[in-house]
């Protein structure tokens, strides 16, 4: 097979942008075959589990070939584009189609470069990549060839026998023997329940095959009887759509939505939730918050009751250190942690993220402020990098942004507690004997029961609700 040379040709690898990330998606591509890159130039940008990352290429060249499609997920190490970094600037070579798709080619192909497994590297992946739209089906030729279909395809081939070589390359092959687009954990799903992708109606963008599809074949394989193998071509109506996309939406779980239900579902049903709630009188602290935006000292910094919260969160905690730390099930110890990444729970377009301040009990108020603003803007944009959402050690949720009166958080993985902020409302209250409209405010506090007992919890949330009723205590207890 013709190959572009290793000495001219680089190929840029998916980086590992996040620690211990082991796939992304790409999302879009700022260049096409032919561009001119620079060294630090964004050549495109992806979304991993954490957050979308614009990735910059490490050297200069010319655009030889982009091996994958927007929307494909990408294992790390695996190279995503070609670059000639020779000077040269001509259209690339024309070559034969990879080895997984020489079986059935669906229509001619740039000829591109072999991936060279040896060059860029991020930490090399060797195994085969998951390549969604230019894969057909595997012609068995000997047992090797069987296994690999196998791996790649989620189910066996059609047949073990010797095949005929190939089909006419001229002709190009039926759409239905294209390899069905789905990512692995659908196929992994498809494979456990027996399920053939090709039988499956895709209803996901750019027909890609969902957990949904999947388990509405399941559902019609055993209300009707068993369909033969299907031919080149499936009937569509043989597998109709389980719902009416005039009522419904179906959005793929992906990306940070996906990573946040794992890391919940394994939070809930692996740490001893126990929640404590408290009302208290915030009256003097919002007093403070208004003296606070005067003062020069706060001059062009964000001040709000988030502020004075999470330094009376961080004042309790010194008070009472065993409440930040976590359980490590493997040494069977509790670590406790002598310093405060203080994690701040920011809904965005792309699902809840959980960024923290990085030694937030090291700082001062004017300090933690200017952390909280860059943190909530920063958030605001999409551009929260992977680095400011790992090594959290407590966390604030604020539900009182959207009027909700509190709620039972559950754990950030890893973190021993978390706080929940209500809405402040003008509320009557017994202040001094007598009923006076006041502001009130509930919190909630959620911790790990392993490490975190009753004693303790409760101690950490009422030293929170003691500081914000008498906020002077910030002073004297800091």
């Amino acid at each position: 097979m013709t190959t572009m040379t290793e000495a001219s040709v680089r190929e840029f690898k998916m980086p590992d942008v996040g620690e211990g990330l082991t796939e992304a998606e790409i999302l879009k591509w700022y260049v096409q075959p032919g561009d001119t890159v620079t060294d630090g130039q964004v050549v495109c940008e992806v979304e991993t589990a954490k957050a979308a990352v614009e990735l910059p290429i490490p050297y200069d060249g010319v655009v030889r070939e982009l091996h994958f499609p927007e929307g494909t997920t990408v294992d790390v190490g695996t190279s995503i584009i070609a670059v000639d970094v020779s000077g040269g600037a001509a259209p690339a070579p024309a070559a034969e189609p990879r080895p997984e798709a020489a079986g059935a080619p669906a229509e001619p192909k740039p000829e591109g470069s072999g991936r060279q497994p040896v060059l860029v590297g991020y930490g090399v992946a060797t195994s085969s990549t998951r390549r969604r739209p230019r894969k057909g089906p595997e012609v068995p030729v000997q047992q090797a060839s069987a296994a690999i279909h196998t791996e790649l395809n989620g189910h066996a081939p059609a047949a073990q026998v010797p095949a005929p070589a190939a089909p006419a390359p001229a002709a190009p092959a039926p759409a239905g023997a294209d390899r069905p687009l789905a990512k692995p954990p659908v196929r992994k799903l498809a494979k456990d329940l027996g399920v053939d992708l090709t039988t499956v109606v895709p209803t996901g963008p750019d027909g890609i095959i969902t957990r949904e599809d999947v388990h509405a074949a399941v559902a019609a394989t055993a209300s009707e009887a068993p369909a033969p193998a299907p031919a080149a071509t499936p009937v569509p109506a043989a597998a109709p759509a389980s719902y009416d996309t005039a009522r419904e939406t179906r959005v793929p779980i992906k990306g940070v939505r996906k990573a946040t239900a794992a890391a919940m579902v394994g939070s809930a049903f692996t740490a001893p939730h126990v929640t404590e709630f408290v009302t208290v009188d915030v009256t003097r602290t919002m007093k403070l918050v208004e003296e606070l935006k005067q003062d020069k000292e706060f001059a062009g910094l964000r001040v709000n009751p988030l502020l004075l919260i999470a330094k009376a969160l961080l004042v309790a905690i010194k008070r009472n250190p065993e409440i930040n730390a976590s359980w490590d099930e493997a040494a069977q110890e509790i670590v406790v942690k002598h310093y405060v990444n203080l994690g701040i729970a920011a809904a965005t377009p792309r699902g809840l993220i959980v960024p923290n301040i990085k030694d937030a009990h090291a700082k001062t108020l004017p300090q933690l402020a200017e952390s909280l603003g860059e943190l909530v803007a920063t958030a605001r944009e999409g551009r929260t990098s992977p680095a400011a959402m790992q090594g959290g050690t407590v966390t604030i949720t604020n539900v009182g942004v959207f009027g909700v009166d509190t709620g039972t958080p559950i754990l950030n993985p890893g973190e021993s507690a978390i706080l929940a902020v209500g809405a402040i409302k003008l509320q009557p209250w017994v202040h001094k004997g007598k009923v006076k409209p006041r502001q009130v405010t509930t919190l909630a506090l959620s911790f790990d029961h392993r490490l975190v007992d009753g004693e303790l919890g409760s101690k950490v949330l009422a030293d929170v609700a003691a500081i914000l009723e008498q906020p002077k205590r910030l002073i004297s207890w800091a």
